[in-house]
């Protein structure tokens, strides 16, 4: 069989996998990417200085020289040649990197002292990383789901963000005295400001796309400028909407009672058990509207087969701009949860939470309830590098390194699945086959 045969059937074995099949190749990406990441770190480590080494390569290895008597009967120190036995190796090599701590830090830091400490910051970090991108995940995932390709997703969330805060910050101060009756209806109030905003604004590569056949990539990233732009000019200038006691670009700080409650954890962690509550009813909200809805199933035709979906009754034009309004909508109110439970008002330099959806959707198959796994992984990415970063030795660029190659590799089969489900003919054995060819008829998950 020639390779490109090979190749061509092994896309189709990857489209037609099981959803266990998925796991167990994404589990097994993710074991190849942390020993190809060890194997890194082991290089990095020869190759710079350090006045002892942090991990030590030795064959026989100090496991097997002390076990070895009772492994293997009748073996005693005389039979090896003198020297050997046990605390010397016939090989050793020092690092000054060790991967074993590396690891520790990246993924079980990220989680603290969980055991004694359940509600510990540095897990209160991770879950607010997780929150908010479980928002900017699904925002891009329902824009997939239609065919579009919404990475203007950063530039969305922006403006919600810029709006809840720059709002709030005039409708707040008055209320302050209200007290909870304030906080029930600003926070629902916020959270609407800036899902309107992002839809609004997204909405506009919406009906580019729609109605003058605009190219949604292009118009989408030309808005993320946009978006930033209009954001530093709004918040850099006090006639505007500068914060006069500041030297930084932000708005005036919102009151406590606008903010999200911080309940089981310390407010100064910056997370919210209700923030996360919200987002795993939209995640749950998106995945029931996309597949027991009416107009779930017109997104989802228009996504799978835009022609057929079409002759049969939907009106495509207006599918691409209601997505894309839902997608921004999300985004924008993912926006204006980081307002209200991270920052507490709006600080130009967004981190880039709008992209890094982008990356959790495809960890997700697109699948709004596999998003809130992907994103926790990635959350766990974002916060454990920190601790490295912090805890260790070992330079930044290193840690960026080997997150991004853990996500590389967990991401690529999914997106080569997407690949072959969108150009490619790959049908499950009985799955009905179009007169051209084309399979139809299968779960779209």
């Amino acid at each position: 069989m020639k390779l490109p045969d090979r190749a061509n059937d092994l896309l189709g074995r990857l489209v037609r996998a099981s959803a266990f099949e998925r796991f167990l190749i994404s589990t097994s990406a993710l074991l190849l990417s942390v020993f190809i990441g060890a194997l890194i770190i082991l290089g990095a480590g020869r190759m710079t200085d350090c006045a002892s080494a942090a991990y030590t390569l030795a064959f026989p290895g100090a496991f097997v020289t002390s076990t070895l008597p009772g492994l293997v009967p009748g073996v005693v120190k005389s039979a090896l040649p003198a020297g050997l036995w046990p605390s010397q190796s016939l090989f050793a090599m020092g690092f000054c990197y060790d991967p074993f701590a590396v690891y520790d830090l990246l993924f079980l830091g990220a989680l603290g002292n969980v055991v004694n400490d359940p509600l510990n910051g540095q897990f209160a970090t991770t879950l607010a990383e997780t929150t908010i991108l479980m928002f900017t995940g699904v925002a891009v995932a329902v824009a997939f789901r239609a065919d579009i390709f919404n990475i203007g997703v950063q530039g969305q969330l922006v403006v919600g963000a810029l709006t809840t805060g720059v709002v709030l910050s005039f409708l707040a101060p008055p209320l302050a005295s209200l007290g909870v009756v304030a906080t029930l209806v600003l926070l629902p109030l916020g959270l609407l400001l800036g899902g309107i905003s992002g839809g609004l604004y997204a909405a506009i590569p919406g009906a580019l796309k729609a109605y003058a056949d605009a190219n949604e990539v292009i118009t989408t990233i030309m808005l993320n400028f946009v978006a930033t732009s209009i954001a530093l000019f709004l918040v850099s200038r006090a006639k505007y909407f500068k914060d006069p006691e500041s030297f930084a670009n932000q708005t005036v700080p919102l009151p406590d009672i606008a903010l999200f409650p911080s309940w089981l954890f310390r407010a100064r962690d910056d997370a919210s058990i209700l923030a996360l509550a919200l987002a795993i009813a939209v995640l749950v909200g998106i995945w029931y509207l996309l597949q027991h809805t009416p107009f779930g199933y017109d997104l989802r035709t228009s996504g799978l087969q835009p022609d057929a979906a079409e002759y049969g009754g939907v009106d495509a034009d207006r599918t691409i701009v209601s997505s894309m309004t839902l997608s921004g909508a999300l985004a924008g109110i993912g926006g204006a949860v980081y307002v209200l439970m991270v920052l507490g008002n709006f600080q130009t330099g967004v981190p880039d939470y709008g992209f890094d959806g982008i990356t959790v959707s495809i960890l997700a198959g697109n699948n709004p309830l596999g998003i809130g796994f992907a994103a926790f992984l990635f959350g766990v990415l974002k916060s454990g590098s920190i601790v490295v970063q912090v805890g260790s030795d070992v330079p930044p660029t290193l840690v960026g390194v080997l997150r991004g190659l853990i996500i590389l590799f967990v991401a690529m089969p999914e997106f080569f699945r997407m690949l072959g489900r969108k150009f490619g003919s790959f049908g499950s054995p009985g799955e009905p086959v179009g007169a051209d060819g084309a399979t139809g008829g299968g779960s779209d998950e």
